[in-house]
């Protein structure tokens, strides 16, 4: 009897259907439990990152958000709450005339995290961790392309790390880090803020507020449209009681930092542990990268990262494919 059989038959799931899920960036694998009206998820994770999962759930449930509830767990296993399929992404797809709302729902969560307390144990993040975080473009994203990174990496990151720590508001809050439309799960029957099921938010830091705003309109996945982008901004803006001129800067710095470091990362994934398809994501990436550099506050860092980040052309990708390590 494997680890797996022997978790399952100790917390009654032993004879449960079993149905593998597509998993995701991580080394985790998900398997979906069915046993009659009962449902839940067993997550495998090699890496035994189920505390790292375990505690901000816990404390997302304790100030009212919708995170899964964890029913067992032990070393490299955990059984949660099965939110179901309804992620934002299908459900917006099968109907598009949902979206707005739908990321209505998604940014009155981050309000409300705003006002919440800080989880404890969870590490704080500066301008100067920020700028650090992009070196993934440098040391994975560029060498793919067949171009040097070391060199570029300092100033980018030094201009950078200036401009975040000259425009970031001083206020910190729970950044759940992976904020987007495919781990997000549409639940109705409830209420509030709880109609949003989070998933994938155990990399949450302290940080700033924008940051999530961020991973939802400049989302890797998904194009949101210009309207919900727009609306959802102004949405954001009444409901915290801020400026653009005070949001907005922080939105495009954010934006570079995060998408660069998105570039490094999906490049990794490809080339390291054999998953190409996110390379058709990089395009996309790239774009929000673009639309950042033309903010007003973008200026000092627009020509640095031009200068060394070509445009991500279909033969770029191409060559990049044909070195990935084959899953």
């Amino acid at each position: 009897m494997t680890d797996i059989n022997r978790f399952l038959r100790a917390h009654g799931w032993d004879e449960a259907h079993q149905q593998p899920l597509a998993g995701d960036a991580s080394s985790r694998r998900y398997i979906r439990l069915c046993s009659g009206a009962k449902r839940a998820l067993l997550m495998i994770d090699p890496q035994d990152d189920t505390a790292r999962f375990a505690a901000p759930s816990t404390h997302l449930a304790s100030i009212g958000l919708s995170a899964p509830t964890i029913y067992a767990r032990e070393p490299g296993l955990m059984l949660i709450e099965d939110f179901g399929d309804a992620q934002f992404a299908r459900v917006i797809t099968d109907d598009p005339g949902l979206e707005h709302g739908l990321y209505k729902a998604a940014t009155d969560v981050l309000c409300h995290l705003e006002r919440a307390a800080l989880p404890a144990d969870i590490p704080v993040v500066t301008p100067d961790i920020l700028g650090d975080m992009i070196e993934p473009a440098f040391t994975h994203y560029l060498p793919a392309l067949g171009l040097p990174g070391d060199g570029a990496f300092p100033k980018i990151r030094d201009c950078l790390t200036d401009l975040l720590a000259k425009h970031l508001p001083t206020s910190q809050v729970m950044v759940l880090r992976d904020h987007h439309a495919e781990n997000m799960i549409w639940l109705p029957e409830r209420d509030g803020v709880r109609r949003v099921g989070l998933l994938d938010f155990q990399d949450a830091l302290i940080g700033p507020p924008v940051y999530d705003l961020v991973s939802m309109l400049q989302d890797a996945r998904r194009d949101v449209s210009e309207t919900c982008r727009d609306n959802t901004l102004a949405y954001y803006l009444d409901q915290t009681g801020q400026s653009a001129d005070h949001v907005l800067p922080a939105y495009h710095l954010l934006g570079i930092q995060r998408n660069l470091r998105i570039l490094g990362v999906f490049a990794r994934l490809a080339a390291v542990r054999g998953k190409p398809g996110y390379l058709a994501l990089i395009p996309r990436v790239w774009a929000h990268i673009q639309t950042s550099l033309e903010a007003p506050v973008s200026a000092p860092l627009r020509p640095l990262v031009r200068d060394v980040f070509p445009d991500p052309i279909q033969d770029r990708l191409t060559a990049m494919r044909s070195t990935c390590l084959t899953p």
